[in-house]
């Protein structure tokens, strides 16, 4: 990825502001780097049209398609007050105003350009920012659990479940455990766990909530769960009801960002959950970072960013039961049949 010193360099390259020094230094860059080449092609693409300035006289077609991009494109406070006095006056026609005009338009089309060049690899810097926050506050809620471990004999927090219970219904304040999210609740009532790290940032709409988010430290002994969904917006192993152990073990994957087979759930939890699975339900990554894949969070505290739902050379899909396909039905209460059975539901 070019620097900010190399873009500026390719920029004044192109329009002929370099030393000798700096175009020796940028035709070098362009012979060596393709991210450059394709750069100084599109600033040269940019300003092309500029070439038609230096002529004696501003063609009329330029002139003309120079203001309406100028309409579109550059609502300056000066060039709308340029244009606004030349329409009304009565004077004859002057190509050097026109010229003037065609000179700034020209030099808004390379501005936004140029905005539209820096602001890719902008995006990419927020993106990894995002996936480093999401990251650290995984680290967080591992640290909550060894917290929690280290507290109550080494065993994970856990909330005893009937068979068969279901445990979609985030947010669920009754008597019954019917949320597989009333497990790490434990660890906000027991102050192991700031609630708002349990709220990804790779979205606009949870940073935003994120922000927002107050609970009242005598409110939290009123709450079973979390007080919604918006609350948590990451996804937690499933237990096996076959497990022999309820501790933090290695490669085990224990967390990850949200599933995207749960991104629209019932708000009536009285209703049954019924939920057929599509092809593309089966391949698509978190919502919480674009569909650009997902964090994940091992037993032992490692956290990596997957491009794919697959935490290890296995075919183990963290998302899914072995047994699910295209259209099969989730009903909300089904659980792995083994312990490499990996399945992170809300």
């Amino acid at each position: 990825m070019l620097d900010n010193d190399q873009k500026r360099l390719l920029f004044d390259y192109c329009l002929h502001l370099a030393s000798p020094q700096q175009a020796t230094q940028a035709a070098r860059l362009i012979e060596s780097d393709d991210e450059a080449a394709r750069t100084f092609r599109k600033l040269q693409s940019a300003f092309s049209p500029l070439k038609a300035i230096e002529t004696d006289a501003c063609p009329d077609h330029l002139v003309q398609a120079t203001l309406g991009r100028l309409n579109q494109v550059a609502r300056s406070a000066q060039l709308q007050q340029l244009l606004e006095a030349e329409q009304a006056a009565t004077k004859p026609f002057n190509p050097r105003t026109w010229q003037k005009l065609a000179r700034f338009a020209g030099m808004a089309a390379v501005i936004a350009v140029a905005f539209a060049i820096w602001m890719a690899p902008l995006g990419s810097v927020r993106q990894k920012y995002f996936k480093d926050r999401c990251k650290m506050q995984m680290a967080n809620i591992f640290r909550g659990f060894t917290n929690y471990a280290s507290d109550h004999n080494e065993s994970m927090p856990a909330i005893a479940t009937a068979a068969g219970s279901p445990w979609w219904k985030v947010g669920y304040q009754g008597a019954e455990n019917h949320s597989n999210t009333r497990n790490l609740w434990l660890l906000v009532k027991g102050d192991y766990v700031n609630p708002a790290d349990f709220i990804c940032p790779g979205r606009k709409s949870n940073r935003v909530f994120q922000r927002k988010i107050r609970i009242d430290r005598a409110q939290l002994k009123l709450y079973n769960d979390f007080p919604d969904r918006h609350y948590v917006t990451y996804s937690f192993r499933i237990r096996c009801p076959k497990a022999t152990t309820n501790c933090l073990m290695g490669q085990t994957v224990i967390m990850a960002d949200s599933n995207p087979l749960f991104e629209k759930m019932p708000n009536d939890y009285s209703k049954s959950l019924r939920l057929q699975l599509s092809r593309d339900m089966l391949v698509r990554n978190s919502l919480n970072h674009g569909r650009r894949g997902q964090n994940i969070l091992r037993g032992d505290g490692s956290i990596r960013f997957l491009k794919i739902r697959f935490a290890d050379i296995s075919t183990d899909d963290i998302y899914t039961l072995r047994e699910m396909s295209p259209g099969s039905e989730i009903r909300g209460c089904e659980t792995p049949s083994c312990e490499t059975d990996a399945f992170l539901a809300p």
